[in-house]
């Protein structure tokens, strides 16, 4: 499983993009929330990222946060909702918008997603109901407010850690000043301490 990409963005044309890595060229797709934050060609640029595996074909997507990917993998559990209406409704609306449309039963803001219609709309307001990051328990679906933070939330979870403990652990950390591996190593030493503080 590909969890994330590094590299110089070569490419960008929606919801298409290219990542150079190490010589080796990735071609994503993206929705439109991750594209208004991409830096310009000839940059460096980490994505998360989730591989969609199909008999016919293996396709790469691209997201600048950890809770664009989460959404987007929680639509895909939705019946008949497959990636293409996934990214329309990551690039129709901002994560929080959606989760606040399905808290609401808002139909209406749904259909007017391109690809959305009324039975699909239906069928997220029914199915995405018990996935709403309260309900899970998940803090991790707030947005990451950089992708080195999206990054590091990702590996602590990877780690064993649980949602509302990651989000502690990260609190704070400037994901613009630190690397990825700087912000785990910080965490890291912050859960450190506080088991020596208790006891």
């Amino acid at each position: 499983m590909i969890g994330f990409l590094r590299g110089t963005l070569i490419v960008k044309r929606p919801p298409l993009l290219t990542l150079d890595v190490n010589g080796v060229g990735y071609e994503l797709e993206a929705p439109m929330s991750t594209f208004y934050r991409l830096p310009d060609t000839g940059q460096t640029l980490s994505l998360v990222t989730h591989l969609v595996v199909r008999e016919d074909s293996h396709s790469l997507y691209g997201f600048f946060t950890e809770a664009e990917r989460a959404l987007f993998r929680n639509l895909l559990k939705v019946s008949n909702v497959g990636p293409r209406i996934a990214l329309g409704v990551l690039s129709g609306m901002s994560v929080d918008g959606f989760y606040q449309c399905v808290r609401d039963k808002d139909l209406v803001s749904l259909t007017k997603i391109p690809g959305v219609g009324r039975k699909t709309a239906e069928r997220l307001l029914l199915e995405m109901a018990d996935r709403l990051p309260e309900a899970l328990g998940d803090a991790v679906a707030l947005p990451a407010r950089s992708a080195a933070e999206g990054e590091a939330s990702g590996a602590l979870l990877a780690l064993g850690y649980k949602p509302g403990e990651v989000v502690k652990m990260l609190k704070d950390l400037d994901g613009v000043q630190l690397s990825t591996e700087e912000m785990i190593r910080e965490a890291l030493k912050r859960v450190h301490r506080e088991r020596v503080a208790d006891r």
